[in-house]
């Protein structure tokens, strides 16, 4: 399958997924919670702190569906939040979903992200959860390097991601996406120019889903 029919498909299937929590997380819920104090766990580290060098005024939630990360994890520690996504519908239910603090969201952009490039300079942390397995290797390098410049100073770029339980990618036909093993995603960081400054395994996850793992790369 070439890329543009991988886009096509994975586009419409998303297309069939309701705007709800459920929806996001694949018939998951009961997940989110686990989830968030997960990464705002991870994500302190680097934003408060004595020793935290990454400031908070503006994240992007790349993937961001219907807000779910933006109003449980980037909104309570950032002052503003941008959201980049594919699917109009999850971007139109977002403000409803977010409710009152969605006046803190900036930017609703409603674009694949192998096809959006950040302003410059624009972003404290880039936030890209459940999303770079629905872009193929050569645009994952591409996304890595544009948002690279899109960090601000001493700014991150957070990565939650499934861990194929192989060495070797694992692709799912129904909504064409790939799960790749831990050592692709670091050479692809790698070739993209960034470096790993942090990484830890989601923990208290379902033993019946993969491995779930957070990067942060500079």
């Amino acid at each position: 399958m070439d890329s543009i029919q991988m886009y096509r498909t994975s586009k419409a299937y998303w297309e069939s997924i309701p705007a709800t929590v459920e929806g996001m997380l694949g018939g998951f819920p009961q997940i989110s919670s686990t989830d968030i104090g997960g990464s705002n766990k991870f994500l302190r580290r680097f934003v408060k702190g004595p020793n935290a060098k990454t400031k908070t005024s503006r994240a992007l939630d790349c993937g961001a569906g219907i807000g779910r990360i933006t109003k449980r994890l980037l909104l309570p520690l950032f002052d503003n939040v941008d959201m980049v996504e594919q699917n109009q519908n999850f971007l139109n239910e977002a403000k409803n979903f977010i409710g009152d603090e969605s006046s803190r969201v900036e930017r609703y952009m409603c674009c694949g992200l192998q096809e959006f490039t950040p302003e410059a300079g624009r972003y404290d942390v880039i936030w890209c959860q459940w999303v770079l397995m629905n872009i193929t290797d050569d645009d994952l390098v591409s996304v890595f390097t544009k948002c690279k410049k899109g960090l601000a100073e001493n700014g991150i770029i957070i990565v939650k991601e499934n861990i194929s339980s192989s060495e070797e990618p694992e692709f799912d036909e129904e909504d064409c996406s790939v799960t790749r093993p831990r050592s692709l995603i670091l050479a692809l960081a790698k070739k993209s120019g960034l470096r790993c400054i942090q990484e830890e395994k989601q923990k208290s996850m379902p033993r019946d889903i993969y491995e779930v793992r957070m990067f942060a790369f500079q």
